[in-house]
C-alpha cells in the first residue's frame, strides 16, 4: 500500500510538471520540446499526456502540438476567485485610505486578467470589470508583473500576445517597455500614465511571492491620482501587497 501510495503521489507531481511546463511555454509545445524540459522518460510524458487529453485537460492540436484544455478553465476561474476573495479586504483598506477604486490582477497565460475590485465611492471612478482580460505591457498591474519576469520571458509574453495601444500614450515598441520595466525594479511600482484609459492613472505593485504573479493596484483620473497622490499611495499599496502574500503563504 506504502509503495502505491508513493507512486501515486509522484504521478500528481509529474503531471503538475507537465502542465506547468506547458504554461510556462505560453499554452502549447511539442513533445519534444517538453522532453528537453524535463528529465522525464519520454514513454511516460507520452503517457501521462494521453491520460490528460482524454480528461480534457490538455489538448492535441491539428499540428500534433499539445495545448492546455478547457477543463482548467473552471479550475482557474474557481481559483482566480478564491484569490480575489482573500485580497478583497486589503483592497477595501486601499480604497478607504486613498479614496480610489483597488485591483488585483493575476497573470494567465500572456495575459492579465482582473480577479478583485472594489470601487471608489467618487462619482467620477475608474471600473474594470472582475474577469477582464488585458495585455500586460498597457496595464499598471500588467507591468508590475513583467519587472518582477526576465527580459526573454517579457519578450516572448509580448511576442505572443502583441503590443497593441489603446491610446497614443501607450507603449508599442518591446525596447520601450524593457526601459520601463529597469525603471519599474529599481523604484518597486509601476505607472500606468494613461496608457490604458486617456485620463486614468494607475499606481500599481506586484505582490511578493505570489504563488502566480500576482500585482494590485489603486487607479483614479489624472486629476486626483496626482505626484502628491504617490507620495501618500505607494507606502500604502506595500503594506497591502505585504499582507496579501503573508496571506497567500500561510501554511
Amino acid at each position: 500500500m506504502a509503495g502505491k501510495a508513493s507512486g501515486g503521489v509522484q504521478s500528481v507531481e509529474r503531471v503538475f510538471e507537465l502542465l506547468e511546463l506547458i504554461t510556462d511555454a505560453g499554452g502549447d509545445v511539442t513533445l519534444s520540446e517538453l522532453s528537453s524540459s524535463t528529465d522525464l522518460p519520454l514513454p511516460t510524458i507520452h503517457r501521462l499526456l494521453r491520460t490528460l487529453v482524454s480528461l480534457g485537460y490538455i489538448r492535441q492540436l491539428p499540428n500534433r502540438r499539445y495545448a492546455l484544455g478547457p477543463r482548467l478553465i473552471r479550475l482557474g476561474e474557481g481559483a482566480n476567485k478564491q484569490l480575489g476573495a482573500l485580497a478583497q479586504p486589503q483592497l477595501k483598506i486601499l480604497v478607504d485610505r486613498l479614496g480610489e477604486t483597488s485591483n488585483m490582477a493575476v497573470l494567465d497565460s500572456d495575459m492579465v486578467i482582473y480577479v478583485a475590485q472594489v470601487p471608489s465611492l467618487h462619482s467620477m471612478r475608474m471600473f474594470t470589470e472582475v474577469g477582464r482580460r488585458a495585455h500586460t505591457h498597457a496595464t499598471g498591474v500588467g507591468k508590475a508583473i513583467l519587472a518582477q519576469l526576465d527580459d526573454n520571458t517579457v519578450r516572448g509574453i509580448v511576442a505572443r500576445a502583441g503590443m497593441p495601444t489603446p491610446t497614443a500614450k501607450s507603449i508599442g515598441d518591446v525596447d520601450e517597455l524593457l526601459a520601463d520595466l529597469k525603471l519599474i525594479r529599481e523604484r518597486g511600482y509601476s505607472i500606468d500614465e494613461e496608457e490604458q484609459e486617456l485620463g486614468v492613472r494607475c499606481f500599481a505593485m506586484a505582490v511578493p511571492n505570489a504563488p502566480t504573479p500576482s500585482a494590485i493596484s489603486v487607479s483614479g483620473p489624472v486629476s486626483r491620482v496626482d505626484e502628491n497622490f504617490a507620495d501618500k499611495a505607494v507606502p500604502i499599496l506595500r503594506e497591502a501587497a505585504d499582507a496579501i502574500s503573508r496571506e497567500l503563504n500561510r501554511t
